[in-house]
């Protein structure tokens, strides 16, 4: 089985690079959107990636980085709870990993679809697209997420639209491995734009050092904060799940029995866990790596290896860093009103691809308060006022829509199961 494998280390090499320049663009750009540090999680997507193939005896060839369900938590416990407690919200949203693996392990994976069927998945999912939107189009207009200017309006729209255009244009029309990277090009577009307008701070990328060891941000534990974040992890779950069942399509190997689905989501939560110790976003799997993947016909598991090793070195490189984070908000804000949209309309497809009726009470019921305790800003807790703390957002309508499907009759009664949406 192995001789398959035995590419050339050159191949390997290139091939590794390859890997990480698909994935960089969703990488640095979730850092980039939270206020975290890039080259932090340039270092924590490949220390994660490596950590995960060592749980998994490196036989899944997928990539983890960056995960963007969990933008609209981080902003707001950042703003709430501070970076160093946000952390350790992270970090504590790893072990969720780590218990569904142990779960798998123990019960097999028919409790996840009694937990998180697709009438849960689905509207938590558009829930963590749209609760975003109007930060995405504040970004697209010039201001930060709170409102303020920070750029004349036409001058930001000038940027943000050719970038959101530019994107658009790959992701449809482009062949290739270049179908697989709309938002650097998007982003090269937008920078360029940037460049001409005269809007990006090069005085600071010129003052940065060539090699600078990453911001690491140790954590700090606030039980608040962790119960802010922990709720999301639930979505992540299921999309590691799916991604990793979708890998294995493209393979053709059922990496759900070998290595196992309980030592794949010990992995990513290892590696959630570990991001979080140094002051990372969380990781995911990537679903534009198993593309590359399924493009480039190379399943040898090295090559993530070697994406990992290429981003590790990346963080380390100081100006680097100061380049990305020199991007104005206005090329960020174009492509997020692409990506938020999309993050949504996955969320109405897993419930379209499930047949979920919502002429039916108990569907509708689940999806409709979901989505409002999601998107509305209901607050369940002690108040509103700056000291105050409760649950909303994302962490609310995950645990009151897992809470609506178990509490209510019927829960047994749904034919479509999550797992059986993404099988060969």
């Amino acid at each position: 089985m192995q001789d398959e494998f035995n590419d050339p280390l050159w191949r390997q090499i290139v091939s590794g690079a390859q890997m990480l320049f698909v994935a960089f663009g969703a990488l640095v750009l979730m850092p980039l959107i939270t206020g975290l540090d890039p080259n932090v999680a340039l270092f924590t997507a490949g220390l994660g990636t490596i950590l995960f193939q060592i749980v998994t005896g490196r036989q899944v060839p997928v990539f983890l980085a960056s995960s963007f369900a969990f933008i609209t938590p981080i902003i707001l416990a950042k703003g709430q709870f501070g970076l160093a407690e946000t952390m350790g919200g992270v970090m504590a949203a790893g072990f969720v990993y780590t218990f569904l693996g142990l779960a798998v392990k123990i019960k097999g994976t028919g409790f996840i679809d009694r937990l998180l069927p697709p009438v849960v998945i689905g509207p938590v999912i558009i829930a963590i697209g749209l609760a975003m939107a109007p930060i995405a189009a504040n970004m697209a207009m010039g201001k930060g997420g709170d409102g303020t200017v920070l750029m004349p309006y036409s001058t930001a729209m000038m940027i943000s639209m050719p970038a959101l255009l530019t994107t658009l244009i790959v992701a449809v029309f482009g062949k290739g491995i270049f179908r697989l990277v709309p938002i650097i090009a998007g982003v090269l577009v937008g920078f360029a734009l940037s460049f001409a307008f005269g809007v990006v701070d090069v005085a600071k990328i010129a003052a940065a050092p060539w090699l600078e060891l990453p911001k690491f941000t140790a954590p700090a534990f606030n039980w608040q904060a962790i119960l802010f974040i922990v709720p999301v992890a639930l979505a992540p779950a299921i999309e590691h799940i799916g991604g990793v069942i979708a890998v294995g399509s493209v393979t053709g190997r059922d990496y759900l029995k070998k290595p196992g689905l309980h030592r794949t989501l010990l992995g990513d939560g290892i590696a959630t866990t570990t991001a979080g110790l140094f002051g990372g976003p969380p990781n995911t799997t990537y679903a534009e790596v198993t593309g590359a993947v399924m493009l480039t016909k190379n399943y040898n598991p090295k090559i993530m290896t070697w994406a990992a090793i290429f981003a590790i070195v990346l963080a380390f490189i100081g100006k680097f860093g100061a380049l990305l984070q020199s991007i104005p908000v206005p090329v960020m804000g174009g492509i997020l009103c692409l990506l938020f949209g999309s993050i949504a309309a996955v969320g109405m497809n897993t419930m379209i691809r499930h047949k979920i009726d919502l002429s039916e009470a108990r569907n509708l019921v689940i999806v409709s308060v979901t989505l409002v305790f999601g998107i509305g800003g209901v607050l369940v807790g002690s108040g509103d006022g700056p000291d105050d703390w409760g649950l909303k957002g994302i962490a609310l309508c995950a645990i009151v829509a897992i809470g609506l499907n178990l509490l209510l009759p019927g829960n047994d009664g749904w034919k479509n199961k999550v797992m059986d949406d993404h099988l060969p």
